[in-house]
């Protein structure tokens, strides 16, 4: 398996964000990733690899340009604002609801931020650009080399910061650029006819969603934290099945909390199944390992052991695969819960 690892994740690093009504510090940390990193050394899982540069112009058909210029100019502008703000990240506190306008974009840098994010936990740092960008990259390039002739069977985009809850034009839930759904039209420009989606992280991929809501060649599959009490609350649900070309190329597999292994699993072979009946050509996994039972903000049950199997069961699909790294917070056993999966995978 190729790993190509984000050389510069630690650029975003966030101070705070918001937490039930006060400023708590990030569970999204530059950590998260060092304990991966070391847990694959330790087991010799993987070549490591630095990206190329991004693609620009794909990550402009996933993403709305204007967001991605948003993007790319927004600390600078936080800067010129006022110099002192160097010392603080960026956090929306305004945001265009039911009833106001989205196409018309502000001057205003405050109502900027707000029009392009959906949540207040999400910090906007120094390098949160950079990191992500060269997040970016990793994911097209995994998708790119398991497209090659020769290529390898599977690759990894180990970065942060995570990308599954990034839609077309918006961030929140610590994500910025979409990863999985940027691997995804990787490997349909690269020649996959049918690409699927599979996200394991606890929280849905509504970022994901959005993107390919509408669209019949990417086939979306999440099993999750049920909405009705778990972020991201406004998607997720069983009957969002996809619309226009997308109809029936959405499948949302919601949990309650507390949630063990055994029914996760059989949510996930449902998941799986459609994977097989869709006929897909390459699939994506949207790795989250939050699903854990350690972990302080998400409330399944799985326990380290149990990756192992979900490496087993993913590798069951027989396709060209890309792993993106999305959630995992239990910090110092977001490396082995990892490790077991790609282990799980690699049989």
């Amino acid at each position: 398996m190729l790993i190509f690892h984000n050389p510069v994740h630690e650029k975003h690093a966030g101070r705070q964000e918001m937490f039930r009504g006060k400023l708590v510090p990030c569970h999204e940390t530059p950590a998260r990733l060092e304990y991966v990193l070391e847990a694959l050394r330790q087991r010799g899982i993987g070549e490591l690899r630095a990206p190329a540069a991004a693609d620009m112009a794909l990550l402009k058909r996933v993403h709305t340009p204007r967001y991605v210029d948003f993007l790319a100019g927004a600390w600078q502008e936080w800067i010129a604002l006022d110099p002192a703000n160097a010392e603080l990240d960026v956090l929306p506190s305004i945001w265009p609801v039911r009833g106001f306008r989205h196409d018309i974009e502000p001057t205003n840098f405050a109502a900027r931020v707000g029009l392009f994010s959906f949540d207040s936990g999400c910090p906007l740092t120094a390098g949160t650009w950079e990191a992500a960008l060269a997040g970016a990259a990793c994911a097209i390039d995994a998708a790119l080399a398991v497209s090659a002739p020769g290529g390898p069977r599977a690759a990894m985009a180990l970065t942060r910061p995570p990308g599954h809850h990034a839609g077309p034009d918006f961030f929140g839930g610590y994500c910025f650029l979409n990863n999985a759904a940027l691997a995804a039209q990787a490997l349909r420009e690269a020649g996959a006819a049918r690409v699927a989606v599979v996200d394991v992280d606890y929280h849905h991929g509504n970022g994901t969603q959005s993107i390919f809501y509408e669209r019949g060649d990417v086939l979306t599959v999440s099993v999750h934290g049920d909405p009705t009490t778990e972020y991201p609350f406004y998607l997720g649900y069983a009957d969002e099945r996809g619309q226009g070309a997308g109809e029936d190329r959405n499948l949302n597999l919601p949990l309650p909390a507390g949630t063990g292994f055994e029914d996760w699993t059989r949510a996930l072979e449902q998941g799986l199944a459609a994977v097989r009946a869709f006929k897909a050509d390459a699939v994506v996994i949207a790795l989250g390992v939050d699903t854990y039972e350690g972990d302080p903000i998400s409330r399944f049950k799985l326990k380290s052991a149990d990756y192992l199997r979900v490496g087993r069961l993913l590798a069951g699909l027989g396709l060209p695969a890309v792993f993106t790294m999305e959630g995992g917070y239990a910090v110092a056993d977001v490396g082995i819960n990892v490790a077991n999966v790609l282990e799980g995978y690699a049989g």
